[in-house]
């Protein structure tokens, strides 16, 4: 059930309106049977995965507390890990897997022919997984108590907004709420209701708009050169953020119809000034989730500049293998956690010459390995973009001709990233919603207004899946 679809627009009033009429002492299980009833509408089968996972580290939360002696404690938390992430492995890294098995066989003259698995990617795996994990190591250190309730914890791996696509929740944060007596708050639901309309907006205007742009140009890229490449990487660039932090502005928006307050995902991260930077303002739930389970396990800053760059490297290369089982997202990855330990390694003389301008160019180079099918295809872009570029004016009018824009076509893209630049440098000091909604009634209508009608003037309705459900 994607957000942009009619299907949501009917579920989501429907559990509002059940939510605020039941007792309290029901809503976590109206919140379950809606978070599974959501999933399901994906695809049934895939349920028992989900109900795997959660019943594994839920049983794991208990053992774990339970435990007596240090090393029955680590060995539990081995067997979750192994059994999470096995299922994870499996549905997502097999035909990596087997189709570099094959590759290395191959060189070696091994008559081996692995066969590929057909299955579908079950939504959201990846989220659901991490943030399961994130529960058991959480117990496993003592940091949190491990839940009794088993719906009630089902309810918090499974909670609808953010189950799919993050954000991917810590347990102090978003259990404690799932069981808490929530009082409906009309500031609280307006305020969410905007973060949805703004979120739908990033979405719907801007990135199914600018990734008609990029299909068309990554789809056959070797058919293109010059500034038509580095437009579509730009516009993916767009693309991705507007999708993947437009979702999470619906997700947030809409837990706080129930009175639920989930994690900041995204603050500006294209106006940030180094890569480090960057990465404390983009997918901030993924980033802080590798940082506190596997860059400061392995040492993080407390062991020798070598070893501490060497861990970061490692941390980068794990963020990338999941985002997808291809060697394009390895090297992204890489080239992040590079990235981050030059600008450690040259400290304040990179500074000097670092700036937002310089880093939303590494970034949105970076962004060619990640929507790369290939390898060979990302060094291609990487290659070929810059041709022509010795004479501006035709690199550019060139390019441009290779998308066939109209005058319309341009406005429907320059106006809503205008807009969206806008939003995202007010909230690097204030917020703008907060902002718009103390403005005098006919100040604040007139923006409504403007803002329903340009939505409605540009936006795509075409129910095209977020990009992160791939993930």
């Amino acid at each position: 059930m994607l957000f942009n679809s009619l299907a949501f627009a009917v579920f989501l009033p429907i559990v509002f309106i059940l939510y605020w009429a039941l007792p309290h002492k029901y809503r976590y299980v109206l919140l379950f049977l809606a978070s599974y009833y959501f999933y399901m509408s994906w695809n049934v089968k895939y349920v028992a995965l989900i109900l795997f996972t959660t019943f594994v580290s839920y049983v794991s939360g208990l053992l774990l507390k339970e435990a007596s002696f240090q090393k029955k404690k680590t060995i539990l938390l081995g067997l979750t890990l192994v059994a999470s992430l096995g299922v994870l492995f499996f549905f997502k890294y097999s035909n990596l897997f087997l189709g570099t098995l094959g590759g290395i066989c191959a060189r070696f003259a091994i008559p081996l022919h692995p066969a590929t698995l057909q299955f579908m990617l079950p939504v959201g795996i990846s989220f659901y997984t991490f943030q399961t994990l994130g529960y058991v190591i959480d117990v496993y250190r003592e940091r949190v108590e491990p839940e009794r309730n088993f719906i009630r914890y089902a309810a918090f791996i499974a909670f609808f907004p953010q189950l799919v696509a993050g954000p991917i929740e810590r347990t102090e944060n978003l259990l404690p709420q799932i069981g808490k007596e929530q009082f409906f708050s009309y500031e609280k639901a307006s305020y969410g209701l905007k973060l949805m309309a703004w979120g739908f907006f990033k979405k719907l205007v801007i990135a199914d708009t600018v990734g008609i742009y990029v299909d068309q140009v990554y789809s056959e890229s070797h058919y293109f050169n010059g500034f038509s490449l580095f437009l579509a990487t730009l516009f993916f660039a767009i693309q991705i953020y507007c999708d993947f932090s437009g979702y999470s502005d619906i997700a947030i928006g809409c837990a706080k119809l129930f009175g639920i307050d989930l994690m900041t995902n995204f603050k500006s991260p294209y106006f940030a000034s180094s890569l480090k930077e960057f990465w404390s303002r983009w997918h901030i739930s993924l980033s802080t989730w590798f940082r506190d389970y596997v860059y400061i396990p392995l040492g993080g800053n407390r062991v020798s500049s070598v070893k501490k760059h060497w861990n970061l490297i490692v941390t980068f290369l794990a963020s990338g293998l999941w985002h997808g089982a291809n060697y394009t997202f390895l090297l992204w990855g890489l080239f992040h956690g590079v990235g981050q330990v030059l600008e450690k390694i040259l400290g304040k003389w990179f500074v000097k010459f670092q700036n937002r301008l310089l880093t939303f160019f590494l970034v949105v180079l970076g962004w060619i390995f990640f929507r790369a099918d290939t390898i060979s295809e990302a060094f291609y872009v990487l290659g070929h973009m810059w041709i022509g570029i010795s004479s501006p004016v035709n690199y550019m009018m060139n390019g441009i001709r290779d998308f066939h824009m109209t005058p319309l076509d341009g406005v429907s893209v320059i106006v809503p990233v205008i807009m969206l630049i806008v939003y995202d440098y007010v909230s690097l000091k204030t917020d703008p919603i907060s902002r718009i909604s103390a403005l005098s009634p006919k100040a604040r209508w007139a923006v409504y207004y403007g803002f329903l009608l340009f939505f409605l003037l540009f936006a795509s309705f075409n129910a095209r899946e977020f990009v992160y459900f791939q993930f």
